[in-house]
């Protein structure tokens, strides 16, 4: 079995379906019915079975699928050591990063890094905070960029904070906000918890939720069209200058702030493009990146 079998298991197990998977690999369902026969042939052994239900694993290839993981992450581990053995900074350097950070900052973020290491490459994938903490915990991404307080037990850098504001497009007063429009977006449970519990100091009855949208950038521009009022961190109006903003702040009279983090394990520092990339960072002006 090579790298893209134990892959194709892996994200089988994920998904217990062939199509799924298929379209996860970008492969047809014929192809990778017949790939999955041979692996069998190979290993002398019945390892799935379909029912109307969908895949499942036979005894043997439940312990195939969990290995995956394992082989997956230790193919990479080998991959990364005989890059860190070539002169210079180069490789694929794994990034995993809140939706923000990739829409506004990673972009410049890398393009001046490979300026720097023009043999660098990059795979980001964009989560939550907390599957980004899994990401990076479990090795499968060198470098996470979160926002929000999250625990995490191993190396940290804060790069930046933000307030968070009312932003409307006409003036409103605090008090008439339960009466106001409001319009919500998905968010981190971090994000939630500030936006709920300032509420909650401040008013005894629920916001008035016009719209419940599905992104923070879509939010922005209900506001901006005067769809209604939203709470949402300072930094997404940086370039918005036609909005009125209020700081909320908390019962001793203090901005209610965001913070966003690098975070990364102490250990892949020996990798040279990790270390590389966490020194860059430490010289950059994430705020006015």
């Amino acid at each position: 079995m090579d790298e893209r079998d134990w892959l194709i298991f892996h994200i089988l197990y994920e998904k217990k379906n062939i199509t799924k998977t298929g379209q996860a690999l970008f492969l047809s369902q014929p192809a990778l019915t017949t790939r999955l026969r041979q692996i069998e042939d190979e290993l002398g052994a019945k390892l799935i079975y379909r029912s109307g239900k969908g895949i499942h694993f036979t005894s043997q290839g439940e312990y195939l699928a969990k290995s995956s993981k394992e082989m997956l992450n230790r193919i990479q581990e080998i991959k990364d050591k005989i890059s860190n053995l070539h002169e210079g900074v180069q490789g694929t350097l794994r990034i995993a990063a809140t939706n923000y950070m990739t829409k506004y900052k990673l972009p410049c973020l890398l393009k001046l890094f490979k300026q720097k290491y023009p043999k660098m490459e990059f795979k980001v994938t964009a989560s939550w905070s907390k599957e980004v903490l899994n990401l990076v915990n479990a090795q499968e991404a060198h470098i996470g960029f979160i926002r929000g307080e999250y625990p995490w037990p191993d190396e940290k850098k804060l790069l930046f904070e933000e307030n968070m504001c009312i932003a409307s497009a006409e003036p409103i007063s605090l008090e008439d906000l339960p009466i106001l429009p409001r319009i919500t977006y998905r968010t981190d449970d971090s994000a939630q918890l500030l936006i709920d519990s300032w509420w909650r100091d401040h008013f005894t009855v629920p916001p008035l939720i016009s719209m419940d949208v599905d992104r923070l950038d879509t939010c922005k521009e209900m506001v901006i069209h005067g769809h209604g009022y939203a709470i949402m961190p300072t930094v997404i109006l940086h370039n918005v200058d036609n909005l009125h903003k209020i700081i909320i702040k908390d019962k001793n009279n203090q901005p209610i702030t965001r913070y966003t983090w690098m975070i990364y394990q102490k250990e892949l520092l020996n990798i040279n493009s990790v270390h590389a990339f966490v020194d860059f960072c430490n010289s950059v002006d994430f705020l006015n990146l």
